[in-house]
């Protein structure tokens, strides 16, 4: 299950993807467009941005924006910024693996059917890009 963190941070450059190519947003603006809360969004996206995936601009005009195009930032690649391994497993994690203490990985049924939930899941997280995830004009996330 994804973080409230996680989520946010998704909602937030999923956002900042539908405003690509028009210049740095304010944060208050994703807040209130996004229904999060101001200072864990202040957290969210600093964390985004010490870590590559978000430029800023301060000042008159400042705010935050994609360091990359949309279409070449993957779903999974934030989510591993934001929330660390998206297998269920560290023994099957692939850029966070850690032997799990008490098991045999080549015999352990419960280690091979989580890679493959894992693989599935990654199927589609490294296959869907904040282009895909970019807001198309709903209503549903806007505060009325």
């Amino acid at each position: 299950m994804l973080s409230k963190r996680t989520q946010y941070a998704l909602k937030a450059v999923g956002y900042l993807a539908s405003k690509h190519g028009s210049g740095p947003i304010l944060i208050s603006e994703i807040a209130g467009r996004k229904n999060i809360p101001l200072k864990f969004l202040e957290n969210i996206l600093l964390e985004l941005k010490q870590k590559g995936l978000l430029l800023s601009k301060k000042g008159k005009g400042g705010g935050y924006y994609l360091a990359f195009d949309p279409s070449d930032i993957t779903m999974a690649t934030v989510i591993r910024m934001v929330e660390g391994p998206i297998a269920m497993l560290s023994c099957v994690s692939l850029n966070f693996y850690k032997k799990c203490e008490d098991c045999n990985e080549e015999v352990c049924s419960l280690r091979q059917n989580m890679a493959e939930a894992r693989d599935a899941v990654l199927k589609v997280l490294e296959n869907k890009s904040l282009a895909q995830l970019a807001d198309k004009g709903s209503a549903a996330d806007t505060p009325a």
